[in-house]
C-alpha cells in the first residue's frame, strides 16, 4: 500500500471514528438535539459530513451525520424512540403514483420494490462461507491436527491479518479464499510436523461496517456479515426508498466506483453480473430514481416502471411486465403523454398499434400506457343453455338450424336426471320403507319437464347494438323439423331451453300424477291424461271394491291446501288482533270509574271466548281437502279437472256417527237409519253449557250442515236441524255457551266460525276434538 493510499484511508477512518463519536456524544450529553426521523434507523444531528472536513465520493460527504450513524447505536433509557433493527418503513406513495391514479382511476405499485417487503433480511451466521470468501481481521479458524502431532485450537486473525499456531508460529492469511485455507495451513505446520492430517474450518466469521447512502428506505451505517455482497446488504438493510433507482445502485470502494446492479435485471433474468463482495467501509449509493412510465391494463404486472438510458422502448418496458399477453389485443394501445413545449403542459392521447415500429419507439418521463383486453366474442359459435343435458358453446358452421345443434331430444336430458335415478336406491337401506308419498315424489321429481312449446333465439346484432328475441315451438324444430320453428341460426345466437317450471304451460299440457288410495282393486299413482276424470282413474285402479265407501270419499288438492292455509293464517291474525283490542278495552275500563261494572263483563265474557277459538285454532292445519257433495242414496262423482298430486282415497264402509264438543259421552254411535240429528245429540248427553244452537253436522263428503235457528224468523231452522237424519260416517259437533248475549250476536261470534273452518278449510275428523 502506497503512503498516499495510507493517508488516504487514516482519514477516512479518522472521519467516520469522529462521526460516530459526535452521535455518542449527542446522546450522552443532551442539551445537542437529536431528532429521530420517520424512517426507522435514520438519526438525523445538526452537523454534516462536510463540517466535520469529511469528503466522501459523488456528494456523499453531502449527506447528514444521520446517514452515516451506525444502526447498533442504542438509545438510552427515557429517550423518547427506540430504533428498530427488524421493521423497514413504509414505502409510500410518490407523486407520480398519485398523478397516474388521478387520470386512470388505478392505484399502480413501483414495480420490483415489493422485493424487499416491510423487514430486513438478516444474514444467517450459522450459514458456511462460501469458497471464494477472503479472510480477514476478526475470522475464528478451527484447527484439528492427528498424527504424529495432536492439537486442536480455536485461531483468531489479527489486525496484521496473522493467526499463531504453537511450534509453529505466526504467518499471514488475510486474504486466502476460505476455499484454499486447509491447504494453506497444512504447508505451513509440514514445515515442522511430519506424518499428520489436518482440518481446517472457519468458526465466527467477522462483521464489517458498510454505508448505504442516497435514497435508501434506510440510510446510514450498517453491520452486516463478513461474506456479504452488494444485493444480500440491500436485503439486510431495506433496499431503495420510493424515491430511489433500482436500475443503478452503486457501490463506491475509497472514493471510486466499483460496479453497478441492474435489479431489474436480477428481478427478470436473476442477472448478478454487477454484485460483488463487500469490504469494510464499503458505500452502496443509491441514486435518485430515472424516468418513469406506468403501464396498465390487459396485462399481467401493470405498475410504474422505471427506465434506463438505452431501454426507453415500449418492447423493453413490456418485457419487465411479462410482455405481450395473449389477452391483449395488437390492434390497439393508448400512450398518453405530457406535452412539455406548451406551458400549461397538457396532456396528448396517441394511439397506436403494438406492431414492430410501435414497439420500437422511446418513451418519455411521465408516459401512462394503457393496453386493451381482446374483445370477448365468438366469431363462430353458438350458445346452448337451460334444460338441456350439456349447455356449452358449439361450433357454428352455415346453414346451421336448432335441430343440427339439438339432434335428438336425448340432448334434452339433463346431468340431473341420471343423478337422481342413481340415487334412488343407492341409498336406500333394508330397513328403509317406501311410501306412497316418497315413490310419488321420485316419479314427479326423477326428470325435469320440457316445455315443448316455447323455446328462444336470442339474437344481438352488432350493427344496431340491439337483441332480437325469435321464439319458436321446441316440439316442431327437433321432432317435426318445422323450417318455420327450425330457423337458421347465426354466430353468436343465444338458445334457450325451458322447462315447465321455469315458463309454465296450461295443465292440461302438463304431466299429472294422481294417487289413489283405499277401497279400490289395484291403488296405486296414476298418471292422467288431459280430460280424465276421477271416474275413469277408479276404472283404471280396477274399480271399487265391496266394501268401499264412495260417499265418504277424501279427496285432496295441494293448491286448496295452501289456498286454504292461507286463509286459516288471516283468520288467526284477525283473532289475535280482536284479542289484542280488546284486552286493551277492558284495561281501559277498568281504570275508568265511570264505566259501569255490566260493560266490563260482557267484553270479559268476548275476551275469554276469542282466546279460546284463537288457542283451540292456533295449531289447527288446513288438509286441502275438496268437499265432493255427493248424494249418499247415488253417489257420482263430479268432473273435476285433475292436477298433478291430486289424492282421492276411497274408505271403507263405516257403520257409526260420531259425536263431539260439549256432550258428556264424547264417542261414536252406531248408525241407525233414519235416526235424527236430536236423538244422537241426547244419546251423548248435552252438558249444561252446550249450545245446541250453533250445532253442526259435518256430513262424511266433506260438506257441513249448520243449526240455521238464529238466522230463521221463527225459529224453525232448529226444529228441522235436529229432525234430519244422518249417513254412516257423519259427525255432529255441539259447541259450549260462553258468551250469555242474544242468540244472533252468539252465533255470529261462534257458531258460524266453527263452520268456515270446518268447510272452508277442510279440516279433518281428527281435529274436530281440539275445538271443544
Amino acid at each position: 500500500m502506497t503512503l498516499h493510499r495510507f493517508t488516504k484511508v487514516c482519514l477516512l477512518a479518522l472521519g467516520l471514528a469522529a462521526v460516530q463519536q459526535l452521535a455518542l456524544a449527542q446522546i450522552a450529553i443532551g442539551p445537542v438535539t437529536q431528532s429521530i426521523s420517520a424512517a426507522p434507523g435514520v438519526v438525523t444531528t445538526p452537523a454534516s459530513a462536510g463540517d466535520l472536513g469529511l469528503t466522501l465520493p459523488n456528494g456523499i460527504g453531502q449527506q447528514g451525520a444521520a446517514d452515516l450513524a451506525p444502526l447498533d447505536l442504542q438509545t438510552p433509557a427515557g429517550a423518547p424512540n427506540v430504533l428498530d433493527r427488524n421493521s423497514i418503513p413504509a414505502l409510500g406513495t410518490t407523486q407520480f403514483q398519485s398523478y397516474v391514479a388521478s387520470i386512470s382511476g388505478k392505484q399502480l405499485p413501483l414495480f420490483g420494490y415489493s422485493l424487499f417487503g416491510s423487514r430486513r433480511f438478516g444474514a444467517a451466521d450459522n450459514l458456511p462461507a462460501p469458497g471464494d470468501y477472503l479472510i480477514g481481521p476478526g475470522d475464528t479458524i478451527e484447527l484439528r491436527v492427528w498424527g504424529a502431532v495432536d492439537m486442536a485450537q480455536n485461531l483468531t486473525v489479527d489486525r496484521n491479518g496473522e493467526v499463531s499456531i504453537p511450534k509453529v508460529g505466526a504467518f499471514d492469511v488475510a486474504g486466502a479464499k476460505a476455499k484454499d485455507l486447509e491447504s494453506l495451513l497444512e504447508k505451513r505446520i509440514a514445515r515442522v510436523f511430519k506424518n499428520f492430517e489436518v482440518s481446517a474450518t472457519l468458526g465466527n466469521l467477522r462483521s464489517m461496517t458498510v454505508y448505504v447512502v442516497g435514497q435508501a428506505r434506510v440510510p446510514g451505517a450498517h453491520k452486516v456479515a463478513g461474506f456479504s455482497t452488494l444485493i444480500s446488504a440491500l436485503f439486510e438493510t431495506g433496499g431503495p426508498s420510493a424515491l430511489g433507482s433500482m436500475r443503478d445502485v452503486q457501490l463506491v470502494r475509497d472514493g471510486k466506483p466499483v460496479t453497478s446492479v441492474d435489479l431489474y435485471d436480477f428481478i427478470r433474468r436473476g442477472d448478478k453480473s454487477g454484485d460483488a463482495p463487500l469490504r469494510p467501509g464499503d458505500v452502496i449509493l443509491i441514486p435518485p430514481a430515472g424516468p418513469r412510465v406506468a403501464l396498465l391494463g390487459a396485462l399481467d404486472q401493470p405498475a410504474v416502471y422505471e427506465l434506463k438510458p438505452g431501454e426507453q422502448s415500449l418492447k423493453g418496458l413490456l418485457s419487465f411486465g411479462g410482455g405481450i399477453s395473449v389477452l391483449t389485443t395488437p390492434h390497439k394501445a393508448l400512450i398518453e403523454r405530457i406535452d412539455p413545449t406548451k406551458p400549461n403542459r397538457p396532456l396528448a392521447v396517441k394511439e397506436i398499434a403494438l406492431d414492430e415500429q410501435a414497439l420500437n419507439q422511446p418513451l418519455a418521463r411521465g408516459d401512462v400506457v394503457t393496453l386493451f383486453a381482446v374483445p370477448q366474442t365468438f366469431s363462430n359459435a353458438v350458445t346452448l343453455r337451460g334444460n338441456v343435458a350439456a349447455p356449452l358453446r358449439y361450433s357454428f358452421t352455415p346453414g346451421m338450424r336448432i335441430s343440427d345443434l339439438i339432434p335428438e331430444p336425448s340432448a334434452l336430458i339433463t346431468g340431473d336426471y341420471y343423478r337422481r335415478k342413481n340415487s334412488v336406491v343407492q341409498f336406500e337401506r333394508r330397513d328403509t320403507k317406501l311410501t306412497d308419498a316418497s315413490a310419488v315424489n321420485d316419479v314427479r321429481n326423477l326428470l325435469e319437464e320440457i316445455n315443448w312449446d316455447y323455446a328462444l333465439v336470442q339474437r344481438f346484432d352488432t350493427s344496431t347494438v340491439t337483441s332480437t328475441l325469435l321464439p319458436f315451438n321446441l316440439g316442431r324444430a327437433i321432432k317435426a323439423k318445422d323450417p318455420a320453428h327450425d330457423l337458421v341460426l347465426q354466430p353468436g345466437d343465444v338458445v334457450t331451453i325451458f322447462g315447465v317450471k321455469d315458463v309454465p304451460v296450461p295443465v292440461a299440457k302438463r304431466q299429472r300424477y294422481v294417487e289413489v288410495r283405499g277401497e279400490v282393486n289395484v291403488p296405486g299413482i296414476y298418471e292422467v291424461a288431459p280430460g280424465d276424470t276421477l271416474d275413469q282413474v277408479i276404472v283404471r285402479a280396477g274399480g271399487l271394491t265391496p266394501s268401499a265407501y264412495l260417499y265418504g270419499a277424501t279427496f285432496t288438492r295441494e293448491s286448496t291446501r295452501q289456498q286454504q292455509q292461507a286463509n286459516l293464517e288471516v283468520v288467526k291474525r284477525r283473532l289475535q288482533a280482536d284479542v289484542s283490542n280488546q284486552s286493551a278495552e277492558l284495561a281501559q275500563n277498568t281504570k275508568n270509574a265511570l264505566t259501569g261494572a255490566t260493560d266490563a263483563a260482557v267484553i270479559q265474557l268476548q275476551l275469554q271466548e276469542k282466546k279460546r277459538a284463537l288457542d283451540s285454532i292456533s295449531h289447527l292445519e288446513a288438509s286441502g281437502r275438496i268437499a265432493l257433495e255427493l248424494n249418499p242414496r247415488r253417489p257420482e262423482l263430479p268432473d273435476i279437472l285433475l292436477e298433478d298430486g291430486d289424492i282421492l282415497t276411497v274408505p271403507v264402509r263405516p257403520s257409526f256417527v260420531a259425536v263431539y264438543g260439549a256432550v258428556y259421552a264424547e264417542t261414536s254411535f252406531l248408525h241407525a237409519p233414519g235416526k235424527p240429528v236430536s236423538e244422537y245429540i241426547d244419546q251423548a248427553g248435552p252438558t249444561a253449557n252446550a249450545l245446541l244452537d250453533g250445532a253442526l253436522v259435518i256430513r262424511a263428503d266433506g260438506s257441513v250442515f249448520a243449526n240455521r235457528a238464529q238466522r230463521s224468523w221463527a225459529g224453525l231452522g232448529n226444529g228441522r236441524f235436529m229432525a234430519s237424519t244422518l249417513e254412516p260416517g257423519d259427525a255432529i259437533f255441539v259447541p259450549e255457551e260462553i258468551d250469555k248475549r242474544t242468540g244472533y250476536t252468539r252465533f255470529i261470534e261462534g257458531a258460524k266460525d266453527w263452520t268456515q273452518l270446518l268447510y272452508q278449510f277442510g279440516i279433518g275428523a281428527a281435529a274436530w276434538k281440539q275445538l271443544n
